[in-house]
């Protein structure tokens, strides 16, 4: 009975060190998996290293191999081991033409709403002018204002593309 009870401790001995070897493995196939995105960035492209102790690197992008990532800093190129990093993320592309474009359209539309509502030449308001030009000055502001709006809200900002598990 001692020797079952032996060999049944050693069966789960074994058993529990494989599942833990199999899960250490199937972790680093993660992390790899996740490092290798870094290899899709763009010589050039501003990225954000964040390291062991929350110390933080911002540049551009060199290059990257399984054991460093190298940064163009301020203070130069520095390159950082892989054991340090703990998230890497990269600028997006703003988008600020496009939202003045969005902006514009929107300040026209509420401004040719507010014109036609609010023009009403009878009363001596247009100074000279007729309904239709009332609209169209007051289209045209609305237009600016939302342009402006638009170009002004912050776009792109920082996009996560690595984490050390």
């Amino acid at each position: 009975m001692k020797r079952v009870n032996t060999v049944v401790c050693l069966g789960l001995l074994v058993l529990s060190w494989g599942m833990a070897t199999s899960s250490a493995r199937a972790e680093d196939t993660k992390n790899q998996a996740a490092w290798d995105k870094l290899k899709k960035l763009s010589s050039g492209q501003e990225i954000q290293v964040v390291q062991n102790g929350a110390q933080s690197t911002t540049g551009n992008f060199r290059s990257v191999t399984d054991e460093a990532i190298v940064v163009s800093a301020a203070t130069g190129e520095q390159t950082i081991n892989r054991q340090s990093v703990v998230r890497v993320s990269s600028k997006g592309h703003g988008h600020r033409m496009r939202n003045a474009l969005i902006g514009a359209g929107i300040g026209a539309g509420a401004g040719a709403g507010f014109g036609a509502a609010t023009a009403h030449c009878g009363n001596g308001f247009c100074i000279g002018a007729t309904r239709g030009e009332v609209i169209g000055v007051i289209t045209g502001i609305g237009a600016i204002v939302g342009a402006l709006v638009g170009a002004v809200l912050p776009t792109g900002g920082w996009h996560e593309i690595y984490r050390a598990h």
